[in-house]
């Protein structure tokens, strides 16, 4: 029977950038982004920017999130990326407008290939559209397609292709029903009123 041989692993291939931008990025990505101390969202954009990624406006972007490669990453408008949040981007990913990544969020676009037994490296994009929300400790595994409006409920394991105005839960995750939106906002008084 075959055996996994991991001294035969070789990623030659996967070339992420110049050694000099990534080691700048690691430099900055520790000292601004993976910090507990709460450096503004506007600094945070601008940094992302300065190093290749796309952001939009209104950009929130809490402590202790650690980005893999900015130049691997566009975040459209009014999107919110949550504490310990961890976007592993090996590969590109895309979170539509609106959005909300939560705390401790996990998006993955790495893997090994367990049939072989050099353990290859396997990427694969991961999009997320507008409106979605990914929940606090969930993971988003390589290839995703989250849909508009999708909800991807706490602590969840999520891969593949999402319907829109879903709600998804578990490990892995299943549909479990659609995802209706109010068309007006409550009042004061009914959001403060127990149910």
């Amino acid at each position: 029977m075959t055996k996994v041989d991991l001294s035969r692993f070789d990623n030659a291939w996967y070339r992420p950038g110049p050694v000099f931008k990534r080691v700048l990025w690691m430099l900055v990505n520790a000292w601004i982004f993976k910090s507990d101390l709460p450096y503004p969202s506007a600094l945070k954009v601008a940094l992302l920017r300065l190093f290749g990624a796309r952001v939009g406006q209104g950009v929130v972007i809490k402590p202790n999130v650690n980005i893999k490669y900015p130049w691997f990453l566009s975040i459209g408008d009014f999107t919110w990326i949550g504490e310990g949040a961890w976007i592993d981007n090996l590969a590109q990913v895309t979170i539509g407008a609106h959005a909300c990544i939560s705390q401790g969020a996990y998006l993955l676009t790495g893997n090994h290939d367990y049939t072989s037994p050099s353990f290859d490296l396997m990427v694969g994009p991961i999009v997320i559209t507008d409106g979605a929300w990914i929940g606090a400790k969930s993971i988003v595994l390589p290839g995703t397609e989250i849909a508009s409006h999708v909800v991807v409920a706490a602590g969840s394991v999520i891969g593949g292709k999402t319907e829109p105005y879903s709600i998804y839960r578990g490990c892995p995750a299943q549909w479990v029903r659609q995802r209706v939106l109010r068309t007006t906002e409550p009042s004061v008084a009914q959001v403060s009123q127990p149910s």
